[in-house]
Protein backbone atom coordinates (compact mmCIF):
# COMPACT_ATOMS: atom_id res chain seq x y z
CA UNK A 1 0.00 0.00 0.00
CA UNK A 2 1.26 3.59 -1.08
CA UNK A 3 0.97 6.55 1.45
CA UNK A 4 2.01 8.77 -1.68
CA UNK A 5 -1.22 6.77 -3.59
CA UNK A 6 -3.61 7.84 -1.20
CA UNK A 7 -2.28 11.71 -0.71
CA UNK A 8 -2.38 11.92 -3.72
CA UNK A 9 -6.17 10.25 -4.65
CA UNK A 10 -6.94 12.38 -1.52
CA UNK A 11 -5.84 15.57 -2.51
CA UNK A 12 -7.45 15.61 -6.17
CA UNK A 13 -10.94 14.25 -4.90
CA UNK A 14 -11.03 17.00 -2.49
CA UNK A 15 -10.07 19.39 -4.90
CA UNK A 16 -12.23 18.32 -7.56
CA UNK A 17 -10.13 18.88 -10.40
CA UNK A 18 -6.45 19.40 -9.93
CA UNK A 19 -3.56 19.31 -11.61
CA UNK A 20 0.51 17.99 -10.77
CA UNK A 21 1.90 21.61 -9.64
CA UNK A 22 -1.55 22.01 -7.72
CA UNK A 23 -1.47 18.73 -6.30
CA UNK A 24 2.29 18.86 -4.64
CA UNK A 25 1.49 22.65 -3.55
CA UNK A 26 -1.57 21.42 -1.31
CA UNK A 27 0.83 18.33 0.13
CA UNK A 28 3.50 20.89 1.13
CA UNK A 29 1.01 22.88 2.92
CA UNK A 30 0.67 19.72 4.92
CA UNK A 31 4.96 19.21 5.43
CA UNK A 32 4.25 15.82 3.50
CA UNK A 33 7.34 16.09 1.55
CA UNK A 34 8.86 15.53 5.00
CA UNK A 35 6.54 13.07 7.12
CA UNK A 36 5.56 10.84 4.22
CA UNK A 37 8.72 11.71 1.59
CA UNK A 38 6.07 12.89 -1.06
CA UNK A 39 8.89 14.30 -3.66
CA UNK A 40 7.28 15.96 -6.91
CA UNK A 41 8.17 13.24 -9.31
CA UNK A 42 6.48 10.67 -7.12
CA UNK A 43 3.37 13.01 -7.38
CA UNK A 44 3.61 13.49 -11.06
CA UNK A 45 3.91 9.69 -11.36
CA UNK A 46 1.08 8.63 -9.37
CA UNK A 47 -1.12 11.37 -11.22
CA UNK A 48 -0.16 9.48 -14.75
CA UNK A 49 -0.19 5.95 -13.22
CA UNK A 50 -3.51 6.29 -11.49
CA UNK A 51 -5.01 8.33 -14.75
CA UNK A 52 -3.54 4.58 -16.80
CA UNK A 53 -5.35 2.44 -14.48
CA UNK A 54 -8.80 4.21 -14.37
CA UNK A 55 -8.96 6.01 -11.09
CA UNK A 56 -8.18 9.39 -12.56
CA UNK A 57 -9.40 10.74 -15.63
CA UNK A 58 -7.52 13.56 -17.47
CA UNK A 59 -9.71 16.87 -17.97
CA UNK A 60 -8.30 19.97 -20.00
CA UNK A 61 -7.53 22.94 -17.96
CA UNK A 62 -9.01 26.18 -19.48
CA UNK A 63 -6.93 28.68 -19.70
CA UNK A 64 -3.93 26.67 -18.37
CA UNK A 65 -0.61 26.52 -20.53
CA UNK A 66 2.16 23.60 -20.51
CA UNK A 67 2.26 20.92 -17.65
CA UNK A 68 -1.01 22.76 -15.80
CA UNK A 69 -3.12 22.16 -18.78
CA UNK A 70 -3.49 18.71 -17.73
CA UNK A 71 -5.78 18.35 -14.67
CA UNK A 72 -7.05 15.07 -12.58
CA UNK A 73 -10.57 14.27 -12.06
CA UNK A 74 -11.29 11.20 -9.57
CA UNK A 75 -13.45 8.62 -11.10
CA UNK A 76 -15.77 6.44 -9.33
CA UNK A 77 -13.58 3.38 -9.39
CA UNK A 78 -10.50 5.56 -7.98
CA UNK A 79 -13.48 7.04 -4.80
CA UNK A 80 -13.78 3.26 -4.23
CA UNK A 81 -9.88 2.91 -4.13
CA UNK A 82 -9.55 5.67 -2.00
CA UNK A 83 -12.13 4.82 0.38
CA UNK A 84 -10.69 0.89 0.29
CA UNK A 85 -7.13 2.42 0.90
CA UNK A 86 -8.02 5.18 3.52
CA UNK A 87 -10.09 2.50 6.22
CA UNK A 88 -6.87 0.00 5.73
CA UNK A 89 -4.28 2.54 6.50
CA UNK A 90 -6.44 3.55 9.44
CA UNK A 91 -7.52 0.02 10.62
CA UNK A 92 -4.57 -2.43 9.99
CA UNK A 93 -1.19 -1.94 11.97
CA UNK A 94 1.68 -2.61 9.71
CA UNK A 95 4.88 -4.22 10.53
CA UNK A 96 7.18 -1.27 9.81
CA UNK A 97 6.61 1.14 12.70
CA UNK A 98 7.12 4.02 10.15
CA UNK A 99 3.38 5.07 10.78
CA UNK A 100 3.84 6.74 7.08
CA UNK A 101 0.81 5.06 5.86
CA UNK A 102 -1.07 5.86 9.15
CA UNK A 103 -0.25 9.48 9.27
CA UNK A 104 -1.91 9.73 5.51
CA UNK A 105 -4.82 7.98 6.39
CA UNK A 106 -5.24 10.71 9.52
CA UNK A 107 -4.56 13.55 7.15
CA UNK A 108 -8.11 12.24 5.73
CA UNK A 109 -10.07 10.66 8.09
CA UNK A 110 -12.56 13.00 8.43
CA UNK A 111 -13.63 12.23 4.91
CA UNK A 112 -15.20 8.78 6.87
CA UNK A 113 -18.54 8.55 8.79
CA UNK A 114 -17.86 8.97 12.57
CA UNK A 115 -19.14 5.26 13.27
CA UNK A 116 -16.46 4.02 10.98
CA UNK A 117 -13.52 5.75 12.36
CA UNK A 118 -14.42 4.82 15.42
CA UNK A 119 -14.66 1.03 13.95
CA UNK A 120 -11.69 0.94 12.07
CA UNK A 121 -9.65 2.73 15.52
CA UNK A 122 -11.20 -0.08 17.89
CA UNK A 123 -9.97 -2.55 15.17
CA UNK A 124 -6.41 -1.04 15.45
CA UNK A 125 -6.51 -1.16 18.82
CA UNK A 126 -6.79 -4.54 18.69
CA UNK A 127 -4.19 -5.15 16.66
CA UNK A 128 -1.93 -3.16 18.96
CA UNK A 129 -2.83 -5.46 22.07
CA UNK A 130 -1.93 -7.95 20.19
CA UNK A 131 1.42 -6.73 19.03
CA UNK A 132 2.07 -5.48 22.86
CA UNK A 133 1.78 -8.62 24.13
CA UNK A 134 4.18 -10.40 21.66
CA UNK A 135 6.81 -7.67 22.07
CA UNK A 136 6.10 -8.39 25.90
CA UNK A 137 7.51 -11.71 25.75
CA UNK A 138 10.19 -11.21 22.98
CA UNK A 139 11.71 -8.55 25.33
CA UNK A 140 11.16 -11.08 28.40
CA UNK A 141 12.35 -14.23 26.54
CA UNK A 142 14.96 -12.97 23.76
CA UNK A 143 17.99 -13.79 25.00
CA UNK A 144 16.28 -17.28 26.39
CA UNK A 145 16.01 -17.80 22.41
CA UNK A 146 19.73 -17.31 21.34
CA UNK A 147 19.42 -13.24 20.13
CA UNK A 148 22.08 -11.04 21.61
CA UNK A 149 20.79 -8.80 24.99
CA UNK A 150 20.88 -5.91 23.00
CA UNK A 151 18.75 -7.03 20.37
CA UNK A 152 16.58 -6.28 23.62
CA UNK A 153 16.50 -2.47 22.79
CA UNK A 154 14.91 -2.83 19.51
CA UNK A 155 12.12 -4.78 21.44
CA UNK A 156 12.01 -1.88 24.07
CA UNK A 157 11.45 1.02 21.31
CA UNK A 158 8.95 -0.95 19.67
CA UNK A 159 7.15 -1.60 22.25
CA UNK A 160 7.12 1.91 23.40
CA UNK A 161 6.21 2.97 20.08
CA UNK A 162 3.16 0.68 20.34
CA UNK A 163 2.33 2.07 23.96
CA UNK A 164 2.31 5.57 22.52
CA UNK A 165 -0.25 4.27 19.34
CA UNK A 166 -2.72 2.50 22.08
CA UNK A 167 -2.76 6.21 24.00
CA UNK A 168 -3.57 7.61 20.94
CA UNK A 169 -6.05 5.18 19.14
CA UNK A 170 -7.68 5.27 22.77
CA UNK A 171 -7.73 8.77 22.91
CA UNK A 172 -8.75 9.80 19.60
CA UNK A 173 -11.73 6.96 19.95
CA UNK A 174 -12.85 9.08 22.81
CA UNK A 175 -12.77 12.34 20.98
CA UNK A 176 -14.89 11.03 18.11
CA UNK A 177 -17.11 9.89 20.40
CA UNK A 178 -17.52 13.03 22.21
CA UNK A 179 -18.60 14.90 18.71
CA UNK A 180 -15.13 16.15 17.87
CA UNK A 181 -14.06 16.42 14.63
CA UNK A 182 -16.92 17.38 11.62
CA UNK A 183 -17.01 13.82 9.96
CA UNK A 184 -18.27 13.01 6.04
CA UNK A 185 -21.94 12.33 8.03
CA UNK A 186 -22.01 15.54 9.96
CA UNK A 187 -24.71 17.83 8.76
CA UNK A 188 -22.17 20.64 8.69
CA UNK A 189 -19.32 18.65 7.16
CA UNK A 190 -16.91 20.77 5.28
CA UNK A 191 -13.88 18.34 5.29
CA UNK A 192 -12.35 18.59 1.58
CA UNK A 193 -11.66 22.16 0.81
CA UNK A 194 -8.10 22.04 -0.49
CA UNK A 195 -5.33 24.98 1.11
CA UNK A 196 -4.16 26.14 -1.98
CA UNK A 197 -6.27 27.98 -4.98
CA UNK A 198 -8.47 25.46 -7.19
CA UNK A 199 -8.22 25.48 -11.00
Amino acid sequence: MSATRLLVLGVVHICGVAHGYQVRRELESWNADKWANVQPGSIYHALKRMAAEGLLEQVESEGARGPDRIGYRITEDGKRYFDELLQAMLGEVRDDYSGVGLAAAVAFFPMLSRDRAISLLKFRVTQLKGQQANLEVMLRHGTEWGQPEHVGELYRMWLAQTNASLTWAAELIDRLRAGEYVMADDSESSFGTATTTTL
